[in-house]
């Protein structure tokens, strides 16, 4: 005699399948909330604004390919950078700093620079490469 054993039913036909499915959407809702990006917080003008800078507001730096920071053409090192910037926010809530990066600096260089600028609250901040010639 055999005995006729009744067949499982598979997962696609029982009930827990939408109970799991409606668990994994409040799963993955509730970890989207947690998800933080770290990075550079810096306030950008509004791509209607019209600000006017003098050339008396900037601090034009530049920065070669090895890394090293130019101030009217003279190498100063990122404390020296870091004294000028404090003094001239201190006397100038305008002021904006420039940064003229080389293509092949060291990154890290570039991004230390950003985060004294950050540091120092300087409200006017702006980065570009050199153009090569």
């Amino acid at each position: 005699m055999t005995v006729k054993r009744k067949k499982k039913g598979l997962f696609q036909e029982s009930a827990a399948s939408s109970d799991l499915a409606f668990l994994l959407i409040i799963y993955f809702l509730v970890i989207a909330g947690f998800n933080v990006n770290i990075g550079f917080l810096m306030n950008l003008p509004a791509s209607d604004s019209t600000r006017i800078i003098f050339r008396e507001d900037l601090m034009r730096f530049e920065m070669d390919g090895e890394g090293k920071l130019y101030y009217h053409e003279n190498e100063v090192d990122f404390l020296e950078a870091e004294r000028g910037i404090r003094s001239a926010v201190a006397g100038n809530p305008n002021l904006a700093v420039v940064l003229l990066i080389d293509a092949l600096a060291p990154w890290q260089h570039v991004v230390s620079f950003v985060e004294l600028a950050q540091r120092l609250q300087v409200d006017s901040f702006s980065f570009n490469m050199k153009e090569d010639l």
